[in-house]
């Protein structure tokens, strides 16, 4: 059926990178990447020399030998992607923000006030640029995202929804693939998951690992269990004993390059009820078996001293010893949605 297309798309132009020339000045128009180890983003200028997000630092260095590496301003990109997403608030309420640099409007109702939808693309990008100093760019459709090509995506702006999943990933680089590598890098991820799912009281039951190798060809595992867990000791474990499986099935491939963790089929409404000890198989996972209250109750001890004096000051004695990370924390906490 054809409708007229008060859809409009936004996406701030190399966000990262282009927050970073917003603050310096000195970077502007010069090729920059933000991040080391790993390219996080890539300014426009990087990009012409074939540099691109998720590139080693050295492969990008080599294609660009000026490169210019940045330490990264997390609290600025939240900060200027808000106000930037702001400005659509002041065209239309039917916003849907899907990332922190990205988001839908559906500009129906208000075409009478601000003219065309075409108008209020250009009308959003002149204020952007004005106001806050970035560069965006604004299509306008019929619907919203290969068959949102084809205009068969009928779904309406959604303002408020839920996540059905929480997930964290690793860049590790090139990383052997090794017990002492993959089950530290593990242990981090299963502790940033768990404590998202515990502070929104959103346990699920289906586990889902990615193991990616050097030649980035990616394989998932997934189990689905019989109690929803949110424990980060039984996340861990269960992510490990998936990772291992991994291996197993492909023993020729002998390298890392990032490991995934995700859980799904939260519950929306869950209480902790507890189990007598039947001696089951799974009794260690099961959060109301003995075992799994000892934990819980680590758990919400550690999540309540980091609430409180931040997450470095209490950690869980597995993952002391965890790899170097070439993705800031705080690059990843912005990438996750909230539950």
């Amino acid at each position: 059926m054809e409708t007229t297309a008060t859809i409009l798309h936004a996406d701030l132009d190399a966000f990262y990178a282009s927050v970073e020339q917003l603050l310096d000045p000195s970077l502007r128009a010069k090729p920059i990447a933000v991040g080391g180890g790993v390219v996080l983003a890539a300014s426009y200028e990087a990009k012409s020399f074939g540099v691109s997000n998720g590139m080693s630092g050295r492969r990008a260095r080599d294609l660009c030998p000026e490169l210019i590496f940045v330490g990264g301003h997390f609290q600025d990109y939240q900060r200027l992607g808000d106000a930037a997403i702001n400005v659509l608030h002041d065209f239309t309420p039917l916003v849907e923000r899907i990332s922190i640099d990205e988001a839908f409007a559906d500009v129906v109702g208000c075409t009478h006030l601000f003219g065309s939808p075409a108008d209020i693309a250009r009308a959003v990008r002149h204020r952007v640029r004005a106001e806050i100093g970035l560069p965006i760019s604004i299509g306008v459709a019929r619907t919203k995202l290969k068959a949102l090509a084809w205009n068969r995506d009928p779904r309406e702006i959604r303002t408020h929804h839920r996540a059905q999943s929480a997930g964290a990933q690793s860049a590790l680089g090139k990383k052997p693939a090794e017990e002492q590598v993959f089950r530290p890098a593990l242990r981090h991820l299963a502790d940033r998951v768990a404590s998202r799912l515990r502070a929104k009281s959103r346990p699920g039951r289906t586990v889902t690992v990615r193991v990616r190798f050097a030649d980035l060809h990616s394989v998932t595992r997934s189990i689905t269990l019989d109690a929803p867990i949110s424990a980060t000791a039984i996340l861990a474990e269960v992510s490990e004993e998936l990772v291992g499986s991994v291996l197993a099935d492909h023993p020729e491939e002998k390298i890392l390059s990032l490991l995934a963790i995700s859980v799904s089929h939260l519950e929306k409404r869950w209480q902790l009820q507890l189990e007598l000890p039947l001696g089951l198989i799974d009794e260690r996972r099961r959060p109301g078996a003995k075992r799994g209250m000892a934990r819980w109750t680590a758990d919400r001890a550690i999540d309540i001293v980091r609430n409180r004096f931040g997450w470095d000051a209490v950690g869980y004695g597995s993952v002391v010893l965890e790899p170097s990370r070439s993705v800031p924390d705080e690059f990843r906490e912005l990438a996750e949605k909230d539950l």
